[in-house]
């Protein structure tokens, strides 16, 4: 053997002497990742099995199958939960028979049985199926459903022999369905965990009932605790009205099922529906940016419960929940605070109807249905029956359809606010409480005169000099509460208006209705507290409810606003004179007593600040969302600036001033700042500054030149604020710079670094 070849075998040697050790332990990695992998599959067979610390996944990795110990306690139960998601159960096997070590087995049994063993080979808990298949098998889908079928027929849902949606613990999730299989008789509903230690069934359930028409339910044991109303054909009663952005509710009704289920719109954003101990149902939204779960509301309201204020009454909710007697009834005494009837029922022909609206429906406990009434049928059937005691409309589609009509006491009716889906209802007064209040009425015209006689003469010296400054004619003004919204502006011209300098009256572009001062009281309800939206420097905006159900936003200029009469003709004129999907339409005003009063269309998701700046809700607008709010201010602000008639420059555009429809979609709105360019106009200025700082062009802010840079300007600021959901005055680094500076200072970094 010659020295070359020893030498390449020395090197041979010593060479594989370094490298073996760090092979075997390459080697013995790869085949711990292998039987990790194989461990981490979304199927269970007969000849595999899930011991203690083991796992199934399913196929995209979002739900995890496995044994777990719920908070403080030792006990092992096998449950479904979030695999990205720390602490969130979903779905719980044995919930009532834990298991008190480690040693646990989940297998499928020949037979197609999904079934928990003990150390013993005991069974702890099975899945019952009754119906036998050659080769069963287990999946855990990416719904979170765990099925268990025919592995060698199809995949699809009728091929189950068994579902985990069938059998729900607390938590409802995307796709499970709440209700009945009449079929079978199967009820899904869910059932509360005794405690966050105790996975086992607590007191609370909650449940779809079908008597009449389809409502949900939370059960206190066999006792109603909280109730949702009817289904309406959009939504149950009393649930929150500004949910459609975020998940669509599904009520399905035929010969086979009645259920309600949910979908959701938005992708990134997970969502369940859970009843905890305390009976409480939560809507729990997860985004991918989230820390934790976050509560999008919660039933039942903490001060009115099912029943709380007893049968013939009504339960309102303003921080505190307090009992009132319907019209007809009166407390028993000051310290039993039972309604009874103030006088006996005669059942005379003078009875009448009350209306009362933004109402949870009593519960259909002794009603009656009939779905091809329209309400004013509905009202002539409950007049001939003495023992109807109210009626309403079974759906709210197409204005109103079907009848509903309670018989004997009504019981759980609820005052709604302003974020959930309250009806109307129509309440009988017997004649007799009429003939009393009618006394009452001839006393009071009587005595009244002598006593408000001196005053007369005065009233009428002082009204005769205001209506000098009132339009010419309110004599013609309409009735608010009869108004129709889908109707539109009418084909009536409204007279005024401000003649400009050059002695031109613009009022002839106009076709805005006038609306009575006393109509536009009674759809705010006086201008109550429980009907006011909000307020800015205008003055208070509330909420004004039609008699055809409508509902309308009522902007009231106050004499402290910022925003004089000039700005409210402003506005009034030039939002008369636009029509686009993306601008509040403006419905009419009001110009009597002093008042100022714009009526708009109604936004039910408020403005577009309330979502964007709130730590919860920020959460709700998805990417998608929030490029089609941005797209949709554009579009606004493109006919605006290029095809409207007259060239409009809005000079105030901000987040609080983009409202939101129930869809989302944002609309522009005050105007009193506006400015109209002729066609020729490029740019206009001012002494009198106007607006918001922070969304003004640094010319309109310095030296009051304004033209469409200006709101383009203002509308680069809010696309930041969108994107960022961030407010522009708010300080994001050390160097005390806005979300401007923030925004250039990371945009040179990058060009630098380039």
């Amino acid at each position: 053997m010659n020295l070359k070849r020893c030498r390449h075998i020395f090197l041979f040697s010593v060479i594989s002497m370094e490298i073996l050790p760090c092979f075997n332990i390459f080697s013995s990695l790869i085949f711990y990742w292998v039987i990790k992998f194989s461990l981490a599959a979304d199927t269970l067979t007969p000849t595999t099995l899930i011991r203690d610390g083991e796992t199934l996944v399913s196929p995209s990795q979002r739900f995890e199958l496995g044994f777990f110990s719920p908070g403080k306690s030792q006990n092992r139960y096998v449950g479904i939960w979030y695999q990205q998601i720390p602490d969130t159960v979903v779905w719980v096997a044995n919930r009532n028979s834990p298991i008190v070590d480690k040693n646990g087995v989940l297998t499928v049994s020949n037979r197609g049985n999904l079934v928990l063993l003990n150390q013993s080979n005991g069974t702890i808990w099975s899945s019952n199926v009754s119906r036998e298949v050659k080769n069963p098998v287990a999946q855990l889908l990416d719904n979170g459903n765990l099925v268990i079928r025919d592995n060698s027929g199809s995949n699809s849902t009728e091929s189950y022999l068994w579902q985990s949606f069938d059998y729900p613990t607390d938590t409802m999730l995307q796709g499970m369905k709440l209700g009945w299989d009449l079929r079978t008789g199967l009820e899904r509903y869910q059932t509360s965990w005794k405690s966050a230690d105790d996975p086992s069934p607590g007191n609370f359930t909650h449940r779809l009932d079908i008597h009449v028409l389809p409502q949900v339910c939370v059960y206190n044991g066999s006792a109603k605790y909280t109730c949702t109303g009817p289904w309406n054909g959009v939504a149950f009663g009393s649930a929150p009205s500004n949910t459609t952005f975020i998940f669509q509710p599904i009520v399905v009704q035929n010969k086979d099922e009645v259920y309600y289920m949910y979908e959701s719109y938005s992708s990134p954003i997970i969502m369940i529906l859970r009843v905890n101990p305390l009976g409480q149902v939560q809507r729990l939204i997860w985004h991918e940016m989230s820390t934790g779960w976050q509560v999008f509301f919660t039933a039942p309201d903490p001060f009115c419960h099912y029943g709380d204020c007893g049968p013939n009454s009504i339960c309102s909710v303003d921080q505190t929940s307090h009992c009132e007697c319907l019209e007809g009834f009166k407390f028993k005494s000051q310290q039993n605070q039972t309604c009874v009837r103030s006088h006996s029922s005669d059942c005379k022909s003078g009875d009448r109807f009350k209306k009362l609206d933004d109402i949870k429906l009593p519960d259909l406990l002794d009603v009656s249905l009939n779905e091809s009434m329209n309400l004013k049928e509905c009202e002539a059937e409950c007049l001939k029956n003495c023992s109807c005691r109210a009626y309403a409309n079974s759906k709210v589609t197409d204005g109103g359809s079907g009848c509903l009509m309670w018989f004997g006491d009504l019981i759980d009716l609820k005052k709604t606010d302003n974020h959930t889906n309250g009806v109307s209802i129509y309440i009988r007064v017997p004649a007799s409480e009429q003939g009393n209040k009618k006394l009452l009425w001839i006393i009071v015209i009587l005595v009244l005169p002598l006593v408000i006689l001196p005053c007369v003469y005065i009233a009428r010296q002082w009204s005769r000099k205001r209506k000098e400054n009132e339009t010419k004619n309110l004599d013609t003004n309409q009735d608010l509460l009869a108004f129709d919204v889908n109707m539109g502006i009418t084909t009536r011209t409204n007279e005024f208006c401000e003649a400009d300098g050059d002695g031109k009256d613009k009022s002839k572009d106009s076709s805005l209705p006038l609306f009575s001062f006393a109509s536009v009281t009674a759809a705010t309800e006086n201008f109550s507290i429980q009907s006011k939206l909000g307020e800015g420097g205008f003055g208070p905006v509330y909420k004004g409810r039609l008699l055809n159900g409508q509902e309308v936003a009522v902007k009231r200029l106050s004499n402290q606003s910022g925003q004089g009469l000039k700005e409210f003709k402003n506005e009034m004129m030039l939002i008369a004179k636009l029509q686009h999907r993306n601008l509040v339409r403006l419905l009419g005003c009001c110009i009597e007593q002093g008042e100022k009063i714009l009526i708009y269309e109604y936004m039910v998701n408020k403005s577009l600040d309330v979502f964007l700046f709130d730590p919860t809700k920020k959460h709700l607008l998805g990417w998608q969302l929030r490029v089609r709010i941005i797209d949709g201010i554009a579009q606004g602000l493109l006919y605006l600036h290029q095809y409207s008639r007259l060239r409009i420059i809005h000079r105030d555009l901000k987040a609080s001033n983009i409202l939101l429809d129930q869809h989302m979609n944002p609309k522009i709105s005050d105007f009193g700042m506006a400015r109209m360019f002729g066609g020729d106009e490029l740019q206009g200025n001012t002494k009198r500054i106007v607006g918001t700082y922070g969304y003004m062009s640094p010319e309109y802010a310095l030296e009051g030149v304004f033209s469409v840079k200006s709101d383009v300007f203002s509308f680069g600021v809010l696309m930041l604020e969108i994107l960022s959901s961030k407010k522009n005055t708010g300080v994001y680094n050390t160097d005390s710079f806005n979300l401007l500076g923030h925004v250039s200072d990371k945009l040179y970094s990058l060009l630098f670094d380039l």
